[in-house]
């Protein structure tokens, strides 16, 4: 234990490096699935078919490749069509299109479980489209996702470990470093996992407070 305790204050400032680029992909590519998500929501419950099927088509392409293929295309297929991303940008940008999927899914699902009838009641007030939406049914979807979406945010958590494939030096790649230099994988990798633990377990509460208050205010 207490050899443990040694290595892990030299090994520590090393993992927090890559434990912050966790933090930053983490971020980002949340900020970017939500906006996008909420988009293919929106035009797979639009009614119209030119905008919904094309939309219906591309979540399910991206849903069913696994994340690792859609990463390594943006990064070593997009420069031969002249398209250069760094290894972060295109981490992110991979990050955020395959979460998109499963987030635009979420809010779809959010959206079908609002009351017919209250839709049916904001029509006949004379709410076009837009309006109702913002004023009736995303309030109310909203309340419904909250479940999934957290959900979603701790796997998106998780799943930035999968970057560290195309040289993204996030909190796992900067174990493996360590752990090929030191060959001390019990401590690396040990520290590794408390320091995921730390990042998802504050998350997992925050969005249990979350929860409750919104199903409170129901």
């Amino acid at each position: 234990m207490y050899d443990f305790i040694l290595r892990s204050q030299e090994y520590l400032p090393i993992l927090t490096n890559g434990l912050w680029l966790t933090v930053s992909v983490t971020l980002l590519s949340l900020v970017l699935a939500t906006f996008l998500g909420l988009l293919w929501a929106l035009l797979r419950t639009s009614g119209i078919s030119i905008l919904a099927t094309p939309t219906k088509v591309f979540v399910e392409f991206i849903r069913g490749i696994p994340i690792l293929v859609v990463l390594f295309y943006l990064y070593f297929v997009m420069p031969e069509i002249g398209i250069d991303l760094s290894a972060f940008q295109a981490g992110v940008i991979g990050l955020a299109i395959t979460y998109s999927c499963y987030i635009g899914e979420t809010f779809r699902a959010g959206i079908n479980g609002v009351d017919k009838g209250q839709i049916e009641a904001g029509k006949s007030l004379g709410m076009k489209r837009p309006l109702l939406m913002r004023r009736v049914v995303l309030p109310q979807a909203f309340k419904i996702v909250v479940p999934p979406y957290a959900n979603n945010l701790v796997m998106l958590l998780k799943d930035s470990s999968q970057v560290s494939v195309i040289s993204v030096a996030e909190l796992t790649m900067q174990g493996k470093m360590l752990s090929s230099t030191t060959f001390d994988n019990l401590t690396v990798f040990t520290l590794v996992a408390l320091l995921y633990l730390c990042l998802t377990i504050p998350l997992n509460l925050v969005m249990g407070r979350v929860e409750k208050r919104v199903g409170a205010s129901q």
